[in-house]
């Protein structure tokens, strides 16, 4: 291992503030889907509640989450070849752009294709932000400085929620992309990693291969554990929340669901779950006791939401899905978990992959959850991929070195 000196940045640098407002514009424009998708696709002419809606939804869903696998890898390695800042810029100028253009589609394969790109270009600002948090704070407050940036992101579903019902969803999309091009702004008073900026001074070290992620067996299965920890938040998400319009009507609820107040009321109870799980991990001083423990709730709490809200009201499925929303907030602690694992000629790249592959994932669970359902029925079919997606991902945390107060000062060989 060779070492580098980072410089040491306050809680509350620049580099913690843009990082936070950019995952907040981040999370805005990524959950805004699920939020106007009935809206949106009602008036290109899909029939609400017809089995088209879920279809085409889950469609739309797809390109969107297609787009940050593919994002996720090239934004990594460019984080890690030509540094964070440069992702930060890139990515958030071309998810701005792409949700801006999404406020003029006239038919399904347009939404479909600009989707994609949105997708490509949310891929690269979580895990560039983090990564460049973790590297500019010290080893005891980066935890905290991660746990701001995801607390204060995740509440942008709520401000996507609002402007989507206030304003309508072609305005949302507007307001996202308005709402990017601003921060750009911002980004100018940041500064680059001073880890990154001594290792780029090397020129022996090879910064940003992806591929050599997976010629060492101990850095693959790594790798490979730290995205099925991310698994289950997005099987929440991307199913059970998403959906739950359709669930409300599998479990009797005794009126209409709403999709956007299931992503709010989900997504208001996150910017809970990661506050609490990053301050337990702090607290503990173990990120890998604060994720057995997280996840050990949101089992729990998806057994409730599929088999315990059963002829509830509307009000009783969404406190469910508020509480769901505590117990999937271990997202903040994953991410970080990613960025200390490895060294900094690949931390970006393993950073921004992470989230993605574990995001991209419901490209996976969709057919899987269609299968299982088509097979066992709507509610036991999710329950049967949650509970697997969920003993997996415990599993993974297990089996993974503790990295609280890991020194990242080094590069991998």
């Amino acid at each position: 291992m060779q070492s580098t000196s980072p410089p040491k940045a306050t809680l509350f640098s620049a580099a913690v503030i843009v990082a936070a407002l950019g995952y907040f514009v981040d999370i805005y424009d990524l959950i805004l889907f699920s939020i106007v998708r009935v809206a949106s696709l009602t008036e290109l002419g899909v029939t609400p509640g017809s089995p088209a809606m879920t279809n085409q939804g889950l469609f739309l869903i797809n390109m969107q989450m297609g787009g940050m696998l593919l994002g996720g890898i090239l934004w990594g390695i460019l984080g890690d070849k030509r540094g964070r800042l440069s992702v930060l810029f890139g990515s958030i100028l071309l998810y701005s752009l792409a949700n801006i253009a999404n406020g003029f589609v006239t038919t399904i394969d347009q939404y479909a294709w600009l989707r994609l790109i949105a997708g490509i270009g949310l891929a690269g600002e979580l895990g560039a932000g983090i990564t460049l948090v973790s590297e500019s704070l010290s080893k005891e407050q980066r935890g905290y400085g991660t746990m701001i940036v995801a607390t204060v992101g995740v509440s942008g579903a709520m401000l996507g929620y609002w402007v989507g019902h206030k304003f309508g969803w072609r305005n949302a999309y507007f307001v996202g992309g308005g709402l990017g091009l601003a921060l750009l702004v911002l980004r100018v008073s940041v500064f680059e990693s001073g880890m990154f900026q001594q290792v780029q001074a090397q020129a022996e070290v090879v910064r940003g291969n992806f591929l050599s992620l997976f010629t060492n067996p101990a850095r693959l299965g790594k790798y490979l554990r730290i995205l099925l920890i991310g698994v289950p938040l997005w099987f929440v998400v991307g199913i059970l929340v998403t959906l739950a319009p359709e669930f409300g009507k599998a479990l009797g609820i005794t009126g209409v669901v709403d999709a956007g107040l299931a992503v709010f009321w989900c997504y208001f109870g996150l910017v809970f779950g990661d506050f609490f799980s990053g301050g337990l991990s702090q607290l503990w001083h173990s990120r890998n006791k604060a994720l057995k423990v997280f996840l050990g709730f949101c089992a729990a709490l998806v057994a409730v939401y599929l088999f315990g809200v059963k002829g509830a009201t509307p009000t009783t499925f969404y406190g469910v899905c508020f509480v769901l929303g505590i117990s999937v907030g271990f997202w903040a602690l994953f991410v970080t978990v990613a960025a200390e694992q490895f060294g900094t000629n690949l931390r970006a790249t393993v950073a921004t992959t992470a989230p993605n592959f574990a995001r991209g994932a419901v490209v996976g669970l969709v057919p899987a959850f269609k299968a299982l359902s088509g097979a066992l029925g709507f509610v036991p079919g999710a329950a049967v991929l949650g509970g697997l997606t969920l003993v997996v991902a415990f599993w993974a945390v297990s089996t993974l070195p503790e990295s609280y107060g890991k020194d990242l000062d080094y590069v991998e060989e």
